[in-house]
């Protein structure tokens, strides 16, 4: 056993001391392509704290050859798998923590390549006493040759990759390390040595100068986490089984700690902030509380075009688009709004929508530290501000203070036109959500109606324990705030409060482009009074005995839901799994034979790949006949 070579499972025996979450088919992945040409090599990269360092302690105790793991892993998930024997303590093991060199006030930085090759080689020495080494062979020569000697290839765990990139200025020393990893991971004989190469880190290859010189790792990332999305957080049932056992609120948990898509993983939960929740008990910000706060200041405080405007826009809860390809060759040479925003997703502040090129900011947790860094930049004074007053707001509209309603969403409005063009309803929903923003703290936030009906609605659900009454938001155009509350009971908003019980403050609000003003109405209503309100008006809605006649092959029992198809897919193309989240339903093939297909018939609603029915891409949009009949029906 040495210092960096064969270093036991001491490590991942302390991590199974604690509270473990299974995460050990990740080695079944990486037993799938030991041995092969390229795939041997992999880079995964994380946000900090998302596990890099637990997995790699994990595959070093799982492979190492001197020892015996079987105590450890024979009752993970791992050990049913058919690769689980044949690996097991199977391969010489090097573990190199790349930090662990960074972080040593006693190395000359200058040297650092330097004292990782002696490290290695004086293991080398120390372990393989009888192998035929010449002190002054290469590194990777040893390496061949006690390979060679032993008859079985090494098994290479990387830890913090890319420290020596992110920490160091020094374009030197930089240079160095890449030629370093390069000798060692792409030589002529590289495949001859590892039987597989596993690199964890922060930031993948490409967003340095090095994807060159290591193009043949196959990279996962935050950006694009490929078949190990699954290892990169928590899931949503790993965290429902520990909230079950710790007795924790799982809703306040998903609104503090949820939020990240990896892939095709749509709830990926921080695993060191639930765990720190879940040990302590407690529910408040860990990770954002361990982060480097300069990082984020740093750089959405940056002067490039456009990112002051993504960056409000994601405060107040809206997606923005990013081009993840105009990345930063140079964590240290970050040029663009694009560039700013997807090392935000490698850091773990934004969530990226693989397949849509979107980013949010993921949860609350994440959303406070947004928040703090404004507050404390003097460049960003009137969003400050708006921050500030945002108590206010939401105190005058529980209070039903309709004036001083209107006149702060007047001066969000005002604040932020140089911003966010004021001329369509999701501009409008985004500076209400902005102006909403401290709401988040007691309530979850649901944009019910985005863009495309002439008015933005939002729902403020209060979180579990929060003593407080939901709000309906309703923003219109040159009409009436009265006619703004008219929609809210007309809209089928009840399915956002399906289980809730209490009180709802309905906030009709109507700007006047003529005068620039905005005119507010509260009303507050029980919950059961709201909907009881809607069954009537819905029970006599002449709009869906329209709707029916227009299209004959729905059912009579479908016709209310039915409208809010027609309604929903008025607003833009949706997929069937997103139409049955707005207007409900829990059978897919049902909901589309019920609610989709008679529309289709009909020529109202029309498939966006019509030639296949059955893809996963597929979306639905309103023709021509379809819209007409919607205008008609609203009265639009």
């Amino acid at each position: 056993m040495g210092v960096y070579i064969n270093t036991g499972k001491a490590e991942f025996e302390s991590v199974r001391v604690d509270e473990y979450i299974d995460k050990s088919m990740l080695i079944a992945y990486v037993n799938s392509v030991l041995g092969s040409q390229q795939r041997k090599f992999m880079c995964v990269t994380r946000a900090r704290r998302f596990g890099k360092s637990i997995a790699a302690k994990m595959l070093c105790a799982y492979y190492d050859q001197s020892c015996d793991s079987h105590a450890l892993f024979d009752d993970l998930n791992i050990a049913k798998d058919p690769s689980y024997e044949k690996h097991i303590n199977h391969y010489p093991v090097i573990y190199l923590d790349v930090s662990g060199f960074t972080g040593d006030a006693n190395i000359d930085k200058q040297r650092i390549v330097q004292e990782m090759t002696d490290a290695l080689r004086k293991d080398l020495a120390a372990c393989y006493p009888d192998a035929p080494l010449d002190p002054s062979d290469s590194l990777p020569v040893q390496l061949l040759k006690v390979a060679e000697f032993t008859q079985k290839p090494f098994i290479m765990i990387v830890d913090e990759w890319d420290a020596v990139l992110r920490e160091l200025e020094d374009d030197s020393i930089k240079r160095a390390y890449v030629d370093w990893l390069r000798t060692m991971f792409k030589n002529g004989f590289t495949n001859r040595i590892f039987a597989g190469v596993y690199m964890t880190g922060i930031l993948p290859i490409k967003q340095y100068n090095t994807e060159s010189a290591l193009n043949n790792f196959v990279e996962f990332s935050m950006v694009s986490p490929g078949k190990l999305a699954g290892y990169f957080g928590f899931t949503k049932q790993e965290v429902h089984a520990l909230c079950k056992k710790h007795k924790m609120d799982e809703a306040q948990i998903k609104q503090w700690y949820d939020g990240y898509q990896m892939g095709d993983k749509m709830e990926i939960y921080n695993p060191f902030a639930v765990m720190c929740a879940m040990v302590q008990g407690r529910i408040t910000s860990y990770w954002t509380s361990t982060a480097a706060y300069e990082s984020l200041k740093r750089y959405i405080t940056m002067n490039f075009a456009g990112l002051k405007d993504a960056v409000i826009e994601l405060l107040a809860g809206q997606e923005v688009r990013v081009d993840v390809k105009d990345f930063a060759k140079d964590i240290h040479e970050v040029s663009s709004r694009d560039a700013v925003l997807t090392l935000l997703i490698h850091l773990g502040y934004l969530s990226y929508d693989e397949n849509r090129g979107v980013v949010r900011i993921p949860n609350f947790e994440v959303q406070q530290e947004f928040e703090r860094t404004i507050r404390d930049e003097k460049e960003w004074g009137r969003v400050t501000k708006m921050l500030v007053d945002s108590e206010r707001l939401l105190a005058d509209t529980l209070a039903g203070n309709a004036e001083a309603v209107a006149e702060a969403i007047d001066y969000a409005h005002q604040d932020n036109t140089s911003i966010l063009q004021y001329n369509d309803e999701n501009s409008l929903a985004c500076v209400l959500s902005l102006a909403y923003v401290a709401a988040r703290k007691d309530y979850t936030m649901i944009r019910e109606l985005p863009a495309g009906k002439g008015f933005a609605d939002i729902v403020l659900l209060p979180n579990r324990n929060v003593d407080k009454p939901a709000v309906v938001l309703e923003l219109k155009f040159n009409h009436s705030a009265d006619t703004a509350i008219a929609q809210i009971k007309k809209q089928r908003y009840a399915e956002s409060l399906k289980d809730y019980v209490g009180e709802v403050v309905l906030v009709g609000v109507n700007y006047d482009k003529k005068t620039k003003e905005h005119r507010c109405v509260i009303e507050c209503l029980s919950n059961k009074s709201v909907l009881s309100f809607e069954k009537s008006v819905l029970s006599q809605d002449e709009n869906v005995l329209s709707l029916l006649r227009n299209c004959p092959k729905l059912s009579s029992k479908q016709g209310n839901k039915a409208l809010a198809v027609l309604r929903v897919v008025g607003e833009g193309e949706i997929s069937v799994a997103d139409l049955m989240k707005r207007v409900g339903g829990t059978n897919r093939s049902r909901f589309k034979a019920q609610l989709i297909d008679p529309f289709v018939e009909a020529l109202l609603i029309a498939p966006t790949i019509p030639d296949k029915p059955n893809s996963s891409k597929q979306r639905y949009y309103l023709t021509d006949k379809g819209i007409e009949l919607l205008k008609q029906l609203t009265n639009e």
